[in-house]
């Protein structure tokens, strides 16, 4: 008989491969069935290593040889390039993480190396000379927030005692606050910060740090609110609000909201900011910072990102035109016709309206004097090497 002691430690692979190989059980076809009385377990385990040894060599080998067959190439500037990123995975690059991105703009011709905006201007000149391809300087971003109605400003529906995160507050019949555009304060957007660029006021507002925020747009993404937006940072007038309620109800929700009362549109002189919703929207790219409408918001609610303005002053450059006075929205310019003008300090907000409208650039002082003093250089040479080449032909 089988010692059955000895067929208990045989591994389950062992005894369902005697199975398979009949021969070694059986002998004959439709004869008699010849049993042997015992089992060599060594002549067993031997056969099954030689076995499983020679299957392991075949697969192996062709295993080898698929992989030399059909090896994909990696291009060793993908991990050059890896290194040069700031492996936030925040996604502003547009894929998925950075290593995504590091293959994209390898492979791709039309990927830009600018892309990664959390590393800034050494990443993307790094990115540039790795991959051969022109790196133009993107416009800084920076993250702003369109509330201004924290603690002290605004009305709350009830009082809400739960998680303090903004996604779990929504859930709670869109969150306590009266306003249902406005930002909860519950810091959502101040904890998926990667960089620490948000703190969060006394009146539970986050308050952005534009030397450590890289526009990366997490803390848009995590807002349950949207009312965090990732725009140029040279654009400094916003109307810092997102509620379209009807002005009544603004008013009633909070002190700083926008009432859509159109002021900021009648006194622009570039027709930037413009009604609709129940809300006043500037667009970037007409405004010119001038901070006019930020004087007349009845409600404070158009935010003006420039500290201190530096007000206007008149050079003796000046030819007497009169711009200067027909532009000034607070009458701080005056003199005489074909005479010498001046400033007056007290009126003047630095809007730099009189400077770019000045036609000898005349005005100086201004927070945009080294931009138009800029311009006027550029057309000056433009019409002097036009009239040199006149002149040659």
């Amino acid at each position: 008989m089988i010692n059955m002691s000895g067929k208990m430690k045989t591994s389950t692979f062992t005894f369902a491969l005697l199975l398979f190989c009949s021969s070694a059980l059986y002998a004959g076809v439709g004869g008699g069935v010849e049993a042997k009385e015992s089992v060599d377990l060594a002549d067993v385990l031997k056969f099954t290593a030689i076995f499983l040894g020679g299957i392991s060599a075949v697969f192996g080998l062709g295993l080898a040889f698929a992989a030399k067959k059909f090896a994909v190439q990696e291009d060793p500037r993908i991990d050059q390039v890896s290194e040069m990123l700031a492996h936030a995975h925040c996604g502003a690059c547009g894929f998925a993480g950075c290593r995504q991105y590091a293959e994209a703009v390898v492979l791709k011709p039309d990927v830009a190396p600018n892309l990664c905006t959390p590393g800034g201007k050494a990443s993307a000149e790094g990115v540039a000379k790795i991959t051969g391809k022109e790196m133009t300087q993107l416009e800084p971003k920076i993250a702003r927030v369109f509330c201004q109605g924290g603690l002290s400003r605004s009305s709350r529906k009830f009082k809400y005692e739960g998680i303090a995160d903004c996604k779990a507050a929504v859930i709670a019949s869109g969150g306590d606050k009266s306003c249902v555009y406005g930002c909860l304060g519950y810091g959502t957007c101040f904890r998926a910060c990667p960089f620490g660029a948000i703190k969060m006021s006394d009146d539970l507002l986050p308050v952005i740090d534009p030397a450590k925020c890289t526009a990366c747009g997490k803390c848009a993404q995590a807002c349950p609110k949207k009312v965090i937006e990732i725009l140029p940072s040279a654009k400094e007038v916003l109307v810092r609000c997102h509620s379209k309620d009807k002005g009544a109800a603004t008013r009633k929700n909070c002190q700083t909201g926008c009432i859509a009362c159109g002021m900021c549109a009648k006194i622009c002189p570039y027709n930037a900011p413009s009604i609709a919703d129940n809300l006043s929207k500037i667009n970037p790219d007409m405004c010119r910072v001038c901070g006019l409408c930020v004087t007349k918001c009845p409600t404070r609610a158009i935010m003006d990102y420039i500290p201190r303005r530096p007000k206007a002053s008149i050079t003796d450059k000046c030819i007497g035109c009169h711009m200067c006075a027909k532009v000034c929205p607070v009458n701080a310019s005056s003199g005489e016709l074909k005479k010498p003008h001046v400033i007056d300090q007290n009126k003047c907000i630095g809007c730099g309206i009189c400077t770019s409208k000045c036609p000898v650039v005349a005005i100086t002082g201004t927070f945009n004097y080294a931009e138009i003093a800029e311009a006027a250089a550029a057309k000056k040479a433009a019409r002097e090497k036009a009239k040199e080449a006149s002149v040659t032909a």
